[in-house]
């Protein structure tokens, strides 16, 4: 549940991890940057890692809702096609993100190595719908749709966190080849 104070908290904790990175931000800060008591922000977080949490939450899934609402019309294959693009542009371009990767990428190993996150779950859920919507058209092949999803998730979520080590290559170029990646994973 979001409330106003909640949001506050949520923004200032992003302004301090812009300004700082994550092992500098403390709860004291976010209070005094959201114009909060301390215990206000107490009673609705354990911790820096909670709110972080759920910040990623926020910041990500909003990157998300945004670029669901953005995909293209045709058919289902072309709509999952346009979506995880616009998904990892989304994620890449995203100033929270690339704080996190270039300074504390560790935050990010427990969803890439451990288990599932909320926004992890919401991409798969949109993935379903557009693989549902072109195995009804015939535009992508049969098979169990969370399967795919998760597959095209993976793949997805290496373009996004790795895709800068990729040396001597145009991004344009590994565009490209996500386009193939993509194609493939969806052809019978």
């Amino acid at each position: 549940m979001s409330d106003a104070t909640t949001e506050a908290i949520l923004d200032a904790t992003r302004a301090s991890v812009l300004d700082f990175g994550i092992r500098r931000t403390t709860l004291t800060d976010v209070a005094r940057r959201a114009g909060v008591s301390r215990m206000t922000v107490y009673r609705r977080y354990p911790d820096v890692d909670a709110v972080l949490r759920e910040l990623m939450t926020r910041e990500f899934g909003a990157a998300m809702a945004e670029v669901a609402a953005d995909v293209s019309g045709g058919d289902g294959r072309a709509r999952l096609r346009d979506h995880v693009l616009k998904s990892v542009d989304a994620v890449r371009s995203n100033a929270l993100m690339n704080k996190i990767i270039e300074a504390e990428p560790e935050l990010l190993l427990p969803y890439v190595l451990g288990r599932m996150g909320e926004t992890q779950r919401a991409a798969i859920g949109l993935v379903m719908r557009d693989l549902a919507l072109g195995q009804a058209d015939g535009s992508i092949r049969q098979g169990d749709p969370r399967t795919i999803a998760q597959a095209l998730l993976l793949v997805a979520q290496s373009f996004t966190l790795s895709g800068a080590i990729a040396e001597d290559v145009a991004e344009a170029d590994l565009r490209i080849e996500l386009v193939r990646i993509i194609d493939a994973l969806l052809d019978a």
